[in-house]
């Protein structure tokens, strides 16, 4: 059973940076990708970019592109996701999923799921 567990949100200045981690567990994940998703109150979920774990292009939202970075550390079985420059409009639930097979932002096509943490960005 593949499990994902995400830490490190919390209450940042705009402009401040904040790093989430996704830690997978469960699985052999070369052949997955991981994701990340953000939910704001109100709001539907909504993408904010993949990585293949084997390898390959990394897929990035417009609204935080050049300003989130995703990466990971194999031998943690750990997923990253660096946010920088960070906005009010970036205040969310962060969550971390996982998916065999290629890089999709439709949430629809994750399987798997993580708790989700709290990111707050105060103005």
């Amino acid at each position: 059973q593949v499990q994902l567990v995400e830490s490190g949100g919390g209450l940042v200045q705009a402009g401040g940076s904040l790093r989430l981690s996704c830690a997978a567990s469960g699985r052999t994940f070369n052949t997955y990708t991981l994701a990340w998703f953000r939910q704001a109150p109100g709001k539907e979920r909504e993408f904010v970019g993949s990585s293949m774990w084997g390898g390959g292009s990394t897929y990035y939202a417009d609204s935080i592109k050049g300003r989130f970075t995703i990466s990971r550390d194999n031998a943690k079985n750990t997923v990253y996701l660096q946010m920088n420059s960070l906005k009010p409009e970036d205040t969310a639930v962060y969550y971390c999923a996982a998916r065999r097979g290629d890089p999709t932002s439709t949430m629809y096509d994750y399987d798997y799921w993580g708790q989700g943490t709290q990111v707050t960005v105060s103005s």
